[in-house]
């Protein structure tokens, strides 16, 4: 999932600077569609705490053990020292630091407030295609007529460098730092 997350987080917020990740399989044994049971030889969840340029801070859990209890299937959270933005498949909701209540925290009360009611809608001022059908269309554009591409090999080396990372960092217990990619040398 790393390398869909990086993308998703590099075009809306900036560049991911470091990497603190998990990854592990809840569920080692599974069935096939023929009912046979296989031991599983992928991870099936992965948790990452990221930092972007800028101080942005994003924690993503991908997993198939999880049960949802939030308002889309999918949901990023990103916050920031000015707000907050938790962002689904079909709506997004902030909260700014001006607006955002001071908070009280008495263990002994129950709170007082719905925290979601808290939070703004970003309103929809356009109607969206379906975002794989957008970008297969850009890119026929751009072979048909042999335009420049944006999304070229250094991004998709750049999803690569941070699920390898990820996995480092999973492995070593923790954060590590995701660096430029170094451009390649010229070819003589």
């Amino acid at each position: 999932m790393f390398p869909h997350w990086e993308y998703v987080l590099h075009e809306l917020f900036g560049p991911v600077r470091s990497v603190q990740a998990h990854v592990t399989t809840h569920i080692p044994r599974r069935w096939d569609e023929s009912g046979t049971p296989y031991e599983a030889t992928a991870d099936d969840a992965a948790y990452g705490i990221l930092e972007l340029a800028g101080g942005i801070v994003a924690q993503i859990n991908s997993s198939w053990a999880v049960r949802v209890h939030r308002d889309e299937l999918l949901e990023f959270q990103v916050d920031g020292t000015e707000g907050s933005a938790v962002a689904g498949l079909r709506h997004c909701r902030v909260q700014h630091r001006a607006t955002t209540p001071r908070p009280v925290w008495n263990p002994d009360l129950p709170a007082s407030g719905a925290f979601r009611d808290q939070w703004q809608e970003v309103p929809d001022n356009d109607t969206f295609d379906n975002a794989f059908k957008a970008q297969w269309e850009l890119f026929l554009r751009h072979v048909l007529r042999d335009g420049p591409w944006r999304w070229d090999l250094a991004a998709g080396a750049r999803g690569v460098q941070l699920a390898a990372l990820a996995l480092r960092s999973s492995a070593e217990g923790r954060r590590l730092p995701v660096g430029d990619l170094a451009a390649p040398e010229p070819t003589p």
